[in-house]
């Protein structure tokens, strides 16, 4: 087949607009996932619409039996949801997006830290992965990842490094996304927020991250 130069050049043009569709059509599909804003603290966030969400991830109070005390925080990283104990064997349930493989983590932990619209830094380790990311985002920026609240996970006394937060894409809730934080819909982080005070206990049980050694830890 002998090609001519017209053709090769009709060839490039028309891969070139099958991706520039692939991207609006990717572009339509993200947007898809928001619907409006709303203000919170003087800063705007694209609201959730949880009508593109399925319902397992929908926060929701269910029945739940633990021995751990009303108030603890648990996660389950297998499934994806987050739960806050409450009375009477119930608790209010959350759909989460959690670490991705090689991310996982597991143990106990507290929340020592709270913030509102908070800054973003990614961690050295991060940016040696990612050097094209920025030094810091601040917060309430449209390009910063914690979202409208972050609440940070201690273990005697030092930072481990993993939060509870925001997140920019709704769609990664209920899969494995993060580099170890557990993310969650913006209206549910700042739900959590007012449900969990200094000193907070976080469970991540460990037999719900069967892929990390056994001698991991949140430390």
């Amino acid at each position: 087949m002998v090609l001519s130069r017209r053709g090769v050049v009709l060839g490039g043009l028309a891969m070139v607009a099958v991706g520039a569709t692939s991207n609006i059509a990717q572009a339509a599909a993200a947007k898809s996932f928001f619907a409006g804003t709303a203000s919170d603290n003087n800063f705007v966030y694209r609201k959730t619409n949880f009508a593109k969400i399925d319902k397992r991830w929908h926060r929701q109070i269910v029945k739940y039996f633990s021995s751990e005390p009303v108030g603890t925080v648990v996660v389950d990283t297998r499934h994806h949801f987050l739960y806050v104990i409450m009375e009477n064997k119930t608790a209010i349930r959350y759909g989460v997006g959690v670490g991705k493989d090689g991310f996982k983590w597991y143990g106990r932990a507290t929340i020592d830290r709270r913030a509102l619209w908070p800054q973003w830094v990614p961690p050295p380790e991060m940016r040696k992965r990612r050097p094209d990311l920025p030094h810091m985002v601040a917060g309430g920026a449209s390009n910063n990842p914690l979202g409208p609240r972050a609440l940070y996970l201690h273990r005697n006394g030092a930072d481990t490094g993993y939060r509870l937060h925001g997140t920019l894409e709704p769609w990664s809730i209920g899969t494995d996304a993060s580099s170890g934080c557990i993310r969650m819909f913006p209206e549910d982080i700042i739900d959590l927020y007012q449900r969990c005070p200094i000193g907070t206990a976080v469970q991540v049980l460990p037999h719900i991250a069967d892929q990390a050694p056994a001698s991991t830890t949140v430390e």
